[in-house]
């Protein structure tokens, strides 16, 4: 099986932290950055080199989909505290 070439990550992105508000800690948090092209670049902050790139359009429908409950399946019985229900 060969390795799909991965696509050349533009340097110079500036990189958003989604942490809780206040939060100093080393993480793991992820980190967005928009390129060019409507590219939006994902990472996690204890691997920076590994990064995913998708559309603005998917991204959008993703964030769209968090804030109307569809993957609310995902968590249901977890806790992480300072996050969701008291």
């Amino acid at each position: 099986m060969t390795e799909t070439p991965r696509p050349e990550i533009p340097t110079g992105l500036d990189w958003h932290r989604a942490a809780p508000e206040n939060e100093q800690g080393p993480g793991p948090w992820i980190e967005i950055a928009y390129g060019k092209d409507d590219a939006v670049h994902l990472r996690e902050t204890s691997d920076p080199e590994n990064i995913v790139t998708t559309t603005r359009e998917k991204w959008d429908a993703f964030v769209l989909g968090v804030q109307a409950g569809e993957f609310d399946h995902f968590v249901e019985g977890h806790y992480v505290e300072g996050i969701g229900k008291d």
